[in-house]
């Protein structure tokens, strides 16, 4: 089991105000898995990614990605946990409007311990020909896949992505969508996506759905197709 989660809880507040994002909640991942992770807004989805990620600490619970122990980790070590096992996309992209494409990128890169060749990561990507444009000069497809290729660049075991294509057309959502599986199948990337569009899961190894803080279910696809053929 490559990623493991057990018994996690992480609160917010106190008394009567007390809210438990993650609520004892359980979760294992095997590694190279596309996961598509379901549940009404407040379920506790962008909590656990990032916990997954290293942003947030269990208040109880264990975290365990491949051999390592997140839960145990220092500051110093989960500063370097997260730049060299987690790469983040997010669903308003977060480029640095004053850098170009190929800036966005090599921003990353730069401080990365074993970074993917640039020029090889933006033509898997399909962004190479406007290297030199500024994020204001893209599409929102476009800049997704910008905001894809700095996150891989670093060459992380796993991606995680926060409401992807939450921001886009159902045309640049599923182009944006078609790049991600291929992102998997080069690089045998796990890759976790948070979407409120229940039709993605069709195109995912592994379907979790949470609900009130808890895993409620995780169980692979017996029916996965590829992302081309999603209706979204």
């Amino acid at each position: 089991m490559f990623i493991k989660l057990s018994k996690a809880v992480k609160k917010y507040g106190q008394g009567d105000a007390l809210v438990y994002a993650l609520n004892s909640a359980d979760l294992t991942i095997n590694q190279g898995e596309i996961c598509v992770v379901l549940g009404p807004s407040g379920s506790g989805k962008s909590t656990m990614l990032n916990v997954l990620g290293g942003l947030d600490k269990l208040d109880s619970g264990e975290l365990t990605v491949g051999d390592r122990m997140v839960t145990d980790l220092k500051r110093k070590e989960l500063t370097e946990y997260r730049r060299e096992d987690i790469g983040f996309v997010f669903q308003f992209y977060n480029l640095i409007q004053d850098l170009t494409v190929m800036e966005n990128i090599e921003v990353v890169s730069d401080i990365s311990k074993n970074p993917m060749n640039t020029r090889d990561v933006m033509n898997a990507l399909e962004i190479d020909a406007f290297k030199y444009r500024f994020p204001k000069e893209l599409s929102g497809g476009q800049q997704q896949r910008v905001a894809i290729a700095r996150a891989l660049i670093k060459n992380p075991r796993i991606l995680l992505c926060d409401e992807l294509t939450g921001a886009l057309d159902s045309k640049s959502s599923k182009e944006v969508l078609k790049f991600v599986e291929k992102v998997n199948r080069a690089y045998g990337t796990t890759i976790l996506i948070i979407t409120h569009n229940t039709a993605i899961k069709d195109m995912a190894d592994r379907i979790i759905m949470i609900r009130d803080g808890k895993v409620e279910s995780n169980q692979q696809n017996p029916c996965k197709i590829n992302a081309e053929e999603l209706s979204i």
